[in-house]
């Protein structure tokens, strides 16, 4: 007999052992479960007459569990999903977020996806955890990001696609592909590589940027819709476009060679534009002042020609008068505007002084007539 049922013993009366009293309970006891399923037994019994297998308690025990099953199909979809509804495993409707409710299962089943949300996926970089920083930081992904151009010059690219489910194309997206994520990430990676090794290096790393990314866009949507993925690219973002890391300093040397070159260019162009327009102003002004004197000369040969016909004719017909005439003419053409002097040397030039000025006399004014001037002459004369 153990030493608890014993009513004594050596160690004297009660449940004591060898070392004295044994442990005592402390606070209230924990309920027994086998109480409480008599209990609720109990309970049953009496909600149920006649027993659990009687009629009543079997028509009783069905509609309740009926009333579960029916109350199984409803379901809650979340404000960034879309609920897909399944019958016997073929796609029958799309359900919006709320409360909603489809045939419990197994005859109806609902599948939940992120459709209303945007996801990112990046290329050419990852987060990894940075125990220095206490953080996440970003790390590039050669394999990824090294692309070949189209003039034979590796570019490292970084970029991120942003994507959503179609609204229409849950049912595509659930059974057309089995990793959406993998399959946005490598129809990314092809097309971008494919866009970049038709283009020079150029035009990518300067202001082709945005018509980059949307032939990427176009390029990603024509062969996820062949794939009937179910998915829209939403955008897609280039991050980073430059050189690789060992040669970016000889290509920005290379770089800022081209610019000083299109600079000159330029420069040259520049003074191009101010000097050959000046040089053909003054070559057209030369040509036209040659022009004109051109003209006043075959002019002029042609009048004086015609002149000397004139004076011919005349002459033939008086060839004295005419000859006279022209002396006359020429005369005046040459004394006209030189000095002229007239001295006298003869008998009869004793009295009077053998020079005329006639220079003098012709530039001269003569002085007007002194009317209320006295005539001193006349007075004198009747002294």
């Amino acid at each position: 007999m153990p030493w608890k049922n014993q009513g004594g013993g050596p160690w004297g009366s009660g449940p004591k052992g060898p070392w004295g009293s044994g442990p005592q309970p402390v606070g209230p006891r924990p309920p027994d479960l086998e109480d409480l399923l008599r209990r609720a037994q109990d309970r049953l019994q009496q909600l149920l007459p006649g027993g659990y297998f009687s009629g009543l308690g079997i028509a009783i025990v069905i509609f309740a569990a009926v009333a579960i099953w029916a109350m199984s199909g409803f379901f809650r979809v979340q404000p960034d999903e879309l609920g897909v509804v399944l019958r016997f495993g073929k796609y029958v409707r799309d359900e919006q977020p709320g409360l909603r409710y489809h045939l419990p299962y197994p005859i109806e089943t609902v599948l939940l996806p992120k459709a209303l949300r945007i996801s990112t996926i990046s290329i050419g970089m990852t987060l990894i955890d940075d125990p220095a920083r206490r953080g996440r930081t970003m790390r590039d992904v050669p394999e990824e990001s090294l692309m070949l151009t189209g003039d034979e010059n590796i570019v490292d690219v970084d970029f991120t696609v942003l994507w959503r489910i179609k609204p229409k194309g849950a049912a595509d997206f659930l059974f057309n592909i089995q990793n959406p994520e993998g399959t946005v990430k490598a129809v990314a990676e092809s097309a971008m590589r494919e866009v970049v090794g038709k283009s020079n290096i150029q035009p990518i790393l300067t202001g082709a940027r945005t018509s980059t990314e949307q032939s990427v866009q176009e390029l990603m949507q024509r062969t996820l819709d062949h794939y009937g993925s179910g998915i829209q690219i939403a955008q897609v973002q280039m991050q980073k476009v430059d050189p690789p890391a060992q040669v970016i300093d000889s290509f920005r040397d290379v770089q800022a060679a081209r610019a000083d070159l299109e600079r000159l260019q330029n420069e040259a162009q520049t003074y191009a534009n101010r000097v050959v327009p000046d040089a053909r102003g003054r070559a057209a002004q030369i040509v036209q002042i040659a022009e004109g004197y051109k003209q006043q000369a075959v002019a002029e040969a042609k009048g004086q020609s015609a002149r000397f016909l004139k004076v011919y004719e005349e002459y033939k017909k008086a060839p004295d008068v005419t000859r006279q005439r022209i002396y006359l003419e020429t005369m005046e053409r040459i004394l006209g505007s030189s000095d002229k002097l007239v001295y006298d040397g003869g008998s009869s030039a004793q009295s009077i002084v053998p020079y005329l000025p006639l220079s003098e006399l012709t530039t001269r004014r003569p002085n007007p007539p002194a009317t209320n001037q006295p005539q001193q002459g006349s007075a004198g004369g009747g002294r």
